[in-house]
C-alpha cells in the first residue's frame, strides 16, 4: 500500500518539483496539495505539466488540518512560514520534511542577524536534522522532523565537506563563488527577474551577508566568505570553492578523498574534468571535483547540481525515502536531460 503524502506550498517551483517526482515515485501518493494565493484552484489549470499526472487535484488552502493523518508531509513553502506551521503539524503527521530554512540552523541566535527576526520555534532547532543524507545520513537515522538544505549549502558542502573533515585544507579563509538559476528566486514575480533584467546578464548579488552563509559554514565546519551569482539560465548551480591546503597535496590526493566519501553514494559522481550544470538536469545527481595549483598553492574544488532537484525536491524526496524506511534511492532520476 501506498504512503499517503502532502506537499505544502505546491504551487511554487519546489513544489511543483515535488509533486513531479512523488507522481513517478512507486511509494508515495499526494493527497493533498496546498496553495494559500491558489487555493480552489485546479493543479492542471495552474501547472499544465502536471495535467496528466494531477488531473483532478484542486490546491487546498495551507492550513494544518487538511494533512491530518499522512504518513509525511512536504514544506516547500517561504521562509518564515514553516516555522509557525510546523509546530501544529507535529503529531497530526508521520514526520515532516521541510525545504525552507526555517529548521536549518542549530543556533537560534544567528536568525535575527541573518533572516531579519527571532525564530519562532527555536524548541524545535535541534530536533530536526539535517537533510544532506551524503554528509549528515547518521541525523536521519530515526528522525520524524528533517530540514532539507537549498540548492547554495548543498553544492558547497558536497564540494568541500569531505576535505574539511579529512583535515586536508584549512578550516579557514574558505571562498565559495557559486551561481545560480533564476528558478532559485522562486516562482514569485519579481522585477529583478524578468527576462529583459536576466537575459544577458551576469551579476553578483547578497555580497558578504547572504543569508545562506551560516549554514554553508554550519554543514562545512568551516570559516566561508560566500558570494551567490545570478546567471541567465533556468535551473542549475555550480559552487566554485578555494581553500588552502594544510600540508602537501596534490590533485590525486584530493579527488581521492572525495571518492573515498563518496564511494557508495548513487547521487554524487567524482569527476577528473570541470563539473557542468546542464549534465545534471532534471536529476538528482550531483558532480563535484577538485584540483590543486601547484603554482599559486590554492585548491580548487567544484560542484554542479539541479537547484531544483538535488538542491530542492529531489533531495526532500531522498530524505523522505529514509525517514519512511524505502530505498534511499527509489523514484529519484539519476540522469539530466539533453539537450
Amino acid at each position: 500500500m501506498r504512503m499517503k503524502v502532502g506537499v505544502m506550498g505546491a504551487s511554487g517551483y519546489a513544489g511543483v518539483e515535488l509533486l513531479r517526482l512523488c507522481a513517478a515515485h512507486p511509494e508515495l501518493e499526494v493527497t493533498v496539495a496546498t496553495a494559500g494565493g491558489s487555493a480552489g484552484t485546479a493543479v492542471a489549470a495552474h501547472t499544465p505539466s502536471l495535467a496528466a499526472a494531477y488531473p483532478s487535484m484542486v490546491y487546498s488552502p495551507s492550513e494544518p488540518g487538511v494533512v491530518d493523518g499522512l504518513d509525511l508531509v512536504f514544506c516547500a513553502l517561504p521562509h518564515g512560514e514553516s516555522q509557525l506551521l510546523v509546530p501544529e503539524l507535529v503529531g497530526r503527521v508521520g514526520a515532516v520534511v521541510d525545504l525552507a530554512a526555517d529548521f536549518r540552523l542549530k543556533d537560534p541566535s544567528l536568525y535575527p542577524g541573518w533572516y531579519g527576526a527571532e525564530h519562532a520555534a527555536p524548541h524545535l532547532l535541534q530536533v530536526f536534522a539535517y537533510g544532506l543524507p551524503e554528509l549528515f545520513r547518521h541525523e536521519l537515522d530515526g528522525a520524524r522532523l528533517v530540514a532539507a538544505p537549498g540548492c547554495y549549502p548543498t553544492a558547497a558542502a558536497l564540494a568541500l565537506t569531505p576535505l574539511v573533515r579529512a583535515g586536508a585544507v584549512e578550516p579557514g579563509g574558505i571562498v565559495v563563488d557559486a551561481a545560480s538559476g533564476v528558478s532559485g528566486a522562486g516562482r514569485a514575480l519579481s522585477e529583478r527577474l524578468h527576462f529583459g533584467q536576466v537575459d544577458e546578464d551576469f551579476t553578483a548579488y547578497g555580497l558578504l551577508n547572504h543569508r545562506h552563509t551560516p549554514e554553508i559554514e554550519q554543514a562545512v565546519g568551516a570559516r566561508v566568505l560566500f558570494t551567490p551569482h545570478l546567471a541567465p539560465m533556468t535551473r542549475g548551480i555550480l559552487a566554485t570553492c578555494y581553500a588552502r591546503p594544510t600540508g602537501e597535496l596534490t590533485t590525486d590526493d584530493a579527488l581521492g578523498c572525495l571518492r573515498q566519501a563518496y564511494a557508495d553514494e548513487p547521487f554524487v559522481l567524482v569527476m577528473e574534468g570541470s563539473p557542468s550544470t546542464k549534465a545534471t538536469t532534471g536529476s538528482n545527481c550531483a558532480h563535484v571535483t577538485a584540483m590543486v595549483d601547484q603554482r599559486t598553492g590554492w585548491l580548487v574544488a567544484i560542484c554542479a547540481l539541479d537547484n531544483l532537484v538535488k538542491g530542492a525536491a529531489g533531495q526532500a524526496v531522498q530524505c523522505a525515502n529514509l525517514v519512511l524506511g524505502l530505498p534511499e534511492p527509489t523514484g529519484l532520476p539519476v540522469t539530466g536531460l539533453y539537450p
